[in-house]
């Protein structure tokens, strides 16, 4: 049996999934050397450089800064992979990743715009905007501003609403919807005050609809909740954060070893 390659999951993870998987593991918190050969994938073995080992199939979890190229890889590959290979690359970057999230949402009549490097955005006094840039997906690279804005590097820029940051999280056939929280204007699912809380089954539908498209099976969905029963949203994470909470740290750790028993074409 070839191995099972684990990426970017922490310690405690893998060797709790190392205990419950009745197979070889082959783990790394960042990101291996891979190639893809006539249909296999092969890792560069953590105890011999230079030594490719043809692996089954991948459980990939982490944001790095340049993994863009290696979930291509993935998808080229075309093998078993967790949560989806074609959904994480097509969600990666930013701007390209929200249009494709903003043709099947529901909610995506927030007012957007682009500005290249060195161009110039103002409000016109018609309240404040978010200017969004880069690739992080972790909360960062992101500022409210009134007035004017000069990008220095491609930007994305969006309506600023007032409102109760939601977050849908849907593990498997789990689901659990996240209020996230964070002192002034920026709210994040890592901050103390987050919990859970009850689910608008219409934010459900749209967040299955939006990991059915992308073929993903774990996504967290964000969305912006206005008082006057607004909904827009935000952002797709196409591999969203599973420790903060223990009950989505356990469904992830059984979705990953239920999944390592399925039939390779799944």
């Amino acid at each position: 049996m070839e191995p099972l390659l684990l990426v970017g999951l922490d310690e405690l993870e893998t060797t709790e999934l190392r205990r419950r998987l009745d197979r070889p593991v082959l783990a790394f918190e960042t990101l291996p050397r891979i190639r893809v050969d006539r249909g296999r994938l092969l890792v560069e073995h953590p105890n011999f450089m230079n030594h490719f080992v043809a692996v089954e199939r991948v459980a990939f979890h982490a944001i790095f800064e340049d993994d863009f190229d290696f979930l291509t890889a993935l998808a080229l590959w075309g093998g078993p992979c967790l949560p989806g290979a074609r959904g994480m690359m097509d969600l990666r970057l930013r701007l390209p990743g929200l249009i494709r999230a903003l043709a099947v949402t529901r909610f995506g009549d927030l007012a957007r715009g682009y500005a290249d490097r060195g161009t110039t955005v103002t409000t016109d006094g018609d309240g404040p905007l978010v200017a969004k840039w880069g690739n992080w997906h972790c909360g960062e690279d992101k500022a409210r501003f009134d007035g004017s804005w000069t990008a220095s590097v491609p930007t994305l820029f969006e309506e600023f609403v007032e409102g109760e940051a939601v977050r849908i999280v849907l593990v498997g056939d789990r689901s659990w919807q996240v209020r996230m929280a964070g002192e002034g204007w920026l709210r994040s699912i890592h901050d103390p005050g987050a919990a859970f809380m009850p689910i608008d089954l219409e934010l459900l539908d749209d967040a299955r609809r939006l990991a059915e498209h992308f073929g993903l099976r774990t996504v967290g969905v964000d969305y912006m909740v206005t008082p006057d029963d607004g909904r827009y949203l935000l952002e797709v994470n196409h591999v969203p954060n599973v420790t903060v909470f223990p009950e989505v740290r356990e469904a992830y750790i059984d979705l990953v070893v239920r999944w390592a028993d399925e039939p390779a074409s799944v």
